[in-house]
């Protein structure tokens, strides 16, 4: 009987622990940590993305997501506030990324006063070319730039649930939001 009584202490703990661990901050944690330890759903769903992309060549996705890779290892940020108001809960984060929207609007102006450079034999432009240009940029960017988001979750069943994110919020994360 000694022997029981222990064991089931330590059930109840592990079980009661599972639900304190449950917060609206440690979900939001949770989301932004698989980002940077490139969790495989993470990864999965930045391959579908490429996948999908007609303006690259294979070689410039491979390029873009070790790119992202960088990105995501390298994100750091700060939760500011929480705030829980019955089943539903907001935590406003600050997030820090590589500021590769700044990189990409740096190739385009440069397109834009040398785009002789970028010019096939036909006259139009060499988007390959350009694109190679553009990842080019992304890979020399050291500037940092800092966002803000505010996640959402709900409570189902009293567990904490991350709501989908915006694109808005997602481009903030690949550091590529104008804004």
């Amino acid at each position: 009987m000694k022997k029981v009584i222990p064991f089931f202490l330590m059930l109840l703990f592990l079980t009661g622990c599972n639900n304190v661990m449950n917060t609206p901050t440690k979900e939001v944690e949770e989301f932004l940590g698989k980002y940077q330890t490139m969790d495989e759903k993470v990864m999965e769903q930045l391959d579908k993305v490429l996948e999908t992309d007609h303006t690259m060549t294979d070689t410039q996705k491979e390029e873009y997501k070790s790119l992202m890779k960088k990105q995501y290892q390298n994100l750091s940020y700060k939760i500011k506030e929480e705030t829980i108001d019955g089943e539903h809960a907001s935590i406003v984060v600050e997030l820090e990324v590589y500021d590769f929207h700044k990189a990409m609007e740096e190739a385009d102006e440069y397109l834009k006063t040398n785009g002789s450079e970028f010019v096939k034999e036909d006259g139009s432009t060499d988007e390959e070319k350009f694109m190679d240009y553009k990842i080019s940029k992304m890979k020399e960017q050291k500037e940092k730039v800092t966002y803000t988001i505010t996640f959402t979750l709900t409570k189902k069943d009293d567990t904490w649930e991350l709501d989908d994110i915006t694109d808005i919020d997602r481009q903030k994360i690949h550091g590529i939001y104008n804004g």
